[in-house]
């Protein structure tokens, strides 16, 4: 294994979307194509599977200098209430695109921190969004806490407005690693938030834990993982640190590549820590996450219907998700549109009734063909081409791409599909890669992902 991590341990799309955000074809895209989209999208799914919508609250109180997202610092609250009402003006302007009652069947709260915002603020900004929504009888809330200032308030008031659904940033529990990534946190936080959620009815409690982060040993992630355990989070996401300092704004700052365990050392966290979680009762899913049985998750992945898109892994597919907030994505399922980053401005355009786009790319024939195998291949481990709408001119190519994973055992090609194997598993990035047209076409001169293992 250490030797199939050494050759293809390379910079890659975490696939999270495709095309990729790099290669999006921003020159074709316009406001009036995406809205053309929107409207298409909404009108042939509300009815049938409704629609999921992500909101972006990128407000922290300090910065974590592990994290690429996208996020505001400040200690000032007035900021509070103003961004929220720019979210709900935003979610005005895309219920004019509908012509019927939105019916919401996801929401998650990202961040940034969510909880940096108040409860009462929280209810306002849920209670805005439904009021003029109708409200899946299965609908899955979700929102992101922070264990140093998720209060029993916010964790019932969210419950109260429909939440079941909470994901706690962990990491790691080492006081040295948790010092390079300015992210002091201590169990009894944790074991606090995660209780309080429990006793209020949530249904579906996950923590976040990474590995490959700065001056984190082998010895560290075990620890972590072995006091999870005694918390039992119905899910887990265990992610690879990724590692992406020349993006812009990231935060990534305080430690060198020096200080990250090398693509062995950091493979075998990984693994031992997959091995644990495995043994503790946990079920593999895709790539990176694990889940009990009894988690809504697992029981996606054993349905066939388990579905990634921006916000990650999710139990449902629906075709329309609308991100509202300074730098959320949308997918249309024929397209994608990110907002502008910067706060003011968004509020801004907002304000003066413009859809604050930033980019976007409106997807072709054979991006949504492409797009199909890969989610294929990062939920289900697998994907055909026996259906003519599967089938690509190019797929000799990518089967030739293929032939020394195949070597490798990464994966079985038969005539008209392709497996993963067990042991291809951690490369499954790796495997996407080859159908990746664009990436194919049009190898970067820089840097543009994280490492692939």
């Amino acid at each position: 294994m250490c030797s199939l991590v050494q050759k293809y341990n390379v910079p890659g799309p975490r696939y999270t979307s495709y095309p990729t955000v790099p290669f999006w074809d921003v020159n074709t895209f316009s406001g009036k194509k995406w809205e053309e989209t929107v409207k298409k999208s909404f009108h042939a799914s509300n009815s049938m599977t409704g629609i999921s919508l992500y909101i972006h609250l990128p407000f922290c109180e300090n910065m974590c200098t592990f994290c690429g997202c996208h996020k505001r610092i400040t200690k000032r609250h007035d900021v509070e209430l103003p961004y929220i009402k720019s979210i709900l003006k935003e979610w005005s302007l895309y219920r004019a695109m509908f012509d019927e009652k939105p019916v919401i069947k996801e929401l998650h709260l990202g961040g940034g921190t969510p909880t940096f915002f108040s409860p009462e603020h929280l209810v306002f900004l849920i209670e805005g969004i439904l009021r003029h929504a109708d409200k899946a009888p299965d609908a899955e809330f979700s929102f992101e806490g922070h264990p140093n200032n998720t209060t029993k308030e916010h964790l019932q008031a969210l419950y109260d407005v429909g939440f079941r659904r909470v994901s706690f940033g962990v990491q790691d529990y080492n006081e040295t690693v948790q010092k390079a990534i300015h992210r002091i946190q201590p169990f009894d936080n944790v074991k606090n938030v995660t209780d309080w959620a429990r006793e209020i009815g949530y249904t579906s409690i996950s923590h976040d834990i990474i590995f490959g982060l700065p001056h984190q040993k082998l010895e560290h992630v075990i620890n972590t993982i072995e006091k999870t355990k005694e918390l039992k989070p119905d899910r887990i996401a265990f992610y690879s640190y990724a590692h992406v300092p020349w993006l812009a704004g990231n935060g990534q700052r305080g430690y060198n590549e020096e200080d990250l365990p090398a693509g062995d050392e950091k493979r075998k966290q990984y693994e031992l820590g997959k091995e644990l979680l495995l043994k503790f009762g946990y079920h593999e899913i895709g790539m990176d996450h694990f889940a009990l049985e009894t988690d809504s998750l697992y029981q996606a992945m054993e349905k066939g219907s388990l579905h990634r898109n921006f916000m990650g892994y999710t139990s449902f597919n629906t075709h329309l998700m609308v991100g509202l907030g300074a730098s959320s994505i949308s997918d249309s399922w024929f397209g994608f549109a990110q907002n502008v980053k910067n706060v003011e401005e968004y509020q801004n355009l907002v304000e003066n009734d413009i859809i604050p786009l930033y980019r976007g790319h409106i997807l072709t024939d054979e991006d949504q063909i492409i797009r199909r195998h890969i989610l294929n291949l990062m939920c289900q481990f697998k994907t055909t081409w026996t259906a003519f709408k599967l089938y690509l001119p190019q797929m000799d190519d990518i089967l030739d791409r293929l032939k020394e994973l195949e070597e490798d055992g990464i994966v079985t090609v038969k005539e008209n599909s392709l497996t993963i194997t067990e042991k291809g598993r951690p490369f499954v990035r790796n495997v996407c890669m080859a159908f990746d047209l664009p990436l194919q076409k049009k190898k970067p001169n820089t840097r543009l992902f994280s490492m692939t293992v």
